[in-house]
């Protein structure tokens, strides 16, 4: 892999990913962990970690939806005030089934009641512009409605790349709504949307904020050399990773270490020296201070300069999302 990076805009700050909640297959998901998570959002809210990420599709067979359940539990128990400060952010999936400009209408009133009564921004999960490029415009115009019938704060999309980004933010322009984001995978093992001409480059010339994804590649970017592998279906990826990365978990390693701090941090300080806000998956108190902690530094140039160079040398990355458009 050889990318050249485009050059990096400000900081944004960290948000909270919650695939986890509910998710048996990857994650391994228990309901006997619900009191950990509500004391992790909890700790989060204190520590200033305000942004929460879901999606009406997260959470495996029975615990489908879980996510945001959880998300408009943990939520309700705020104080008006708290509340005032949190963002929930979800995302809809334009299913075969989901068609018109009502066709996310029913998916989004059952998530507003899974999450409380109250959406912050709903995001399109994924463009369908690879199999049925005349499905999601008609979609995105219906959640355009909901932002201007006041049931919906902000509106963004995810998974979009710079070609579709560019037709959809046209298209909303003409409708007088903004696209406040998009969410793409992004990380040292995936730096391809801040390659020049990629989604950042779009972003930064049309005022929309990148959320990154997966920010620490389900866990790679966070483990010590030679720390065993987990459990599960990642297994199969660490498998194949792990072994043909080690230059850059050393130089994690040795940032990590002259700045007192974690792996996990420095790579998420990566993706907000290239101008995204990663939204990192939280599932206990010592990972939200984790997170906390490392929104408040960043990385150097050199520092940025050194992963970028190491990054974009790796001959593996993760692999790409298969419902990303061009």
């Amino acid at each position: 892999m050889s990318i050249t990076l485009a050059q990096p805009g400000a900081s944004p700050t960290i948000g909270v990913g919650t695939w986890a909640w509910g998710n048996q297959l990857l994650w391994g998901y228990d309901p006997r962990q619900d009191q950990q998570l509500q004391a992790t959002f909890e700790r989060a809210v204190a520590r200033g970690l305000t942004f929460f990420d879901t999606a009406d599709s997260y959470g495996t067979g029975r615990f489908n939806g879980r996510s945001e359940a959880l998300l408009g539990q943990f939520c309700g128990a705020l104080t008006p005030q708290q509340r005032q400060g949190v963002c929930l952010a979800t995302k809809l999936a334009p299913f075969p089934w989901r068609l018109g400009r009502q066709g996310l209408h029913r998916a989004f009133a059952a998530s507003r009641q899974r999450l409380g009564g109250q959406i912050d921004r709903v995001q399109l999960h994924w463009s369908t512009a690879r199999y049925a490029p005349w499905q999601d415009g008609p979609l995105l115009d219906g959640l355009a409605d909901l932002v201007r019938d006041g049931q919906v704060g902000s509106l963004g999309l995810s998974n979009v790349g710079p070609q579709r980004l560019r037709q959809l933010h046209g298209r909303l322009q003409r409708q007088g709504v903004t696209l406040a984001s998009l969410q793409v995978q992004l990380s040292l093992l995936a730096p391809q949307a801040i390659a020049p001409g990629g989604v950042a480059e779009v972003c930064r010339e049309l005022g929309i904020g990148l959320i990154a994804y997966s920010p620490l590649a389900l866990g790679l970017l966070s483990r010590q050399v030679g720390a065993p592998p987990p459990t599960g279906p990642r297994r199969l990826l660490f498998a194949r990773l792990q072994p043909r990365i080690t230059p850059l978990l050393t130089l994690l390693a040795a940032i990590a270490h002259e700045r007192q701090s974690s792996l996990a941090a420095v790579a998420l300080n990566w993706c907000r020296s290239h101008g995204a806000m990663p939204i990192v998956g939280l599932r206990s108190v010592d990972q939200v201070d984790t997170a906390a902690a490392a929104a408040q530094w960043q990385l150097s140039e050199g520092e940025r300069q050194a992963l970028d160079q190491v990054a974009t040398g790796l001959p593996v990355g993760m692999p790409a999302n298969p419902f990303s458009s061009r």
